[in-house]
């Protein structure tokens, strides 16, 4: 029953428990404060759905367990809040804590890609048409919110994906807040990514540690600063959301369609400026791995509107060309 919520017969569903906390957390900690029922419309495969929200397999604001269940924890505009999101049998249950669980109930359809239209994407190849066949739950999540997306796109700019995980990993646990609710707690407790202050507060030497050069801090700081105006983005349209954070100096193209994608469920908006997704793009539709952006928007053309999609449905055909070149250097700074 694919991206419908197969059954899994762990010890929590056989037993009748309803929440599988992650590792580490004393299970007499799990009332929850708030929860809600919600029925999708269709096929929904929450680790397609939420994947992108995740920096890392050690991420501290995000984790997923072997129930099925997906922990987030987010800073919303109503204060900190964690949410368990679980799907069984056609039905999503949620569960949420702290001053902002209210906020993360309310929002959950978008989440989940409630706000998404799938049907209207048509494919134009055959690879396009498997992966989509294969993966009938993947919708495009909507957050509703930038500054969460923002500074780990910042992070991951110019450097491997290993380095920006560690760095956003090192930086929220050492000053984010525990995640409120009983993932906050244990050997390995979340955490909610600092507030806007505090980002602005944490010391140069600490930046150095985390391998963050002063160039990317320097852009983060800059966004903090203004960061209630980008938050107000959420309300523009994708395109207008884009051009207001690319006023800060330090966000581009590459950045802006990073943060959209997540906080807009943008579907049109492709990245360009990316080091390996224009030859991804190039081999899985014209067999050339050196494509370059212009080829690969070229070969989106047929996608307008929903070149995004395309290239998630590229990148999950698993359709890559074989490396040719080593892998880009790793320079942690934090050791010089």
């Amino acid at each position: 029953m694919a991206g419908r919520f197969a059954p899994r017969p762990t010890r929590t569903t056989v037993r009748g428990g309803e929440v599988a906390v992650p590792a580490g957390v004393p299970r007499q900690a799990t009332a929850p404060a708030r929860v809600r029922r919600w029925v999708p419309d269709g096929p929904l495969d929450l680790s397609l759905v939420l994947g992108p929200l995740r920096r890392g397999p050690a991420d501290p604001t995000f984790r997923a367990t072997r129930d099925g269940s997906v922990w987030r924890a987010a800073r919303t505009p109503a204060g900190p809040g964690t949410l368990r999101v679980h799907g069984y049998d056609g039905e999503v249950r949620a569960e949420a804590w702290g001053p902002g669980a209210e906020w993360l109930l309310e929002q959950l359809p978008e989440l989940l890609g409630a706000a998404d239209e799938p049907d209207a994407f048509v494919p134009r190849h055959r690879v396009v048409a498997l992966a989509r066949h294969r993966r009938p739950g993947l919708r495009l999540t909507r957050t509703g919110l930038v500054l969460e997306s923002l500074i780990p796109s910042v992070l991951e700019q110019k450097v491997t994906t290993d380095e920006a995980y560690r760095a956003w990993r090192l930086l929220v646990r050492r000053f984010g807040e525990p995640a409120p609710g009983p993932a906050g707690t244990g050997e390995r407790p979340m955490r909610v990514m600092p507030a806007p202050r505090t980002w602005a507060l944490i010391p140069s030497w600490e930046w150095h540690r985390a391998g963050v050069d002063d160039k990317r801090a320097s852009t983060i700081l800059r966004a903090v600063r203004v960061a209630a105006r980008l938050e107000q983005a959420v309300g523009m349209p994708a395109v207008e959301a884009r051009a207001r954070l690319e006023v800060v100096p330090g966000i581009g193209p590459w950045t802006s369609a990073e943060v959209v994608q997540r906080s807009h469920g943008a579907a049109d908006a492709v990245t360009v400026g990316d080091l390996h997704l224009p030859g991804i793009v190039g081999w899985a539709l014209a067999g050339d791995r050196h494509a370059d952006d212009a080829e690969m928007l070229r070969l989106l053309e047929p996608y307008a509107g929903q070149r995004h999609r395309a290239a998630r449905l590229i990148l999950l055909s698993g359709s890559v060309p074989a490396r040719r070149a080593p892998k880009m250097p790793r320079v942690d700074i934090g050791l010089l």
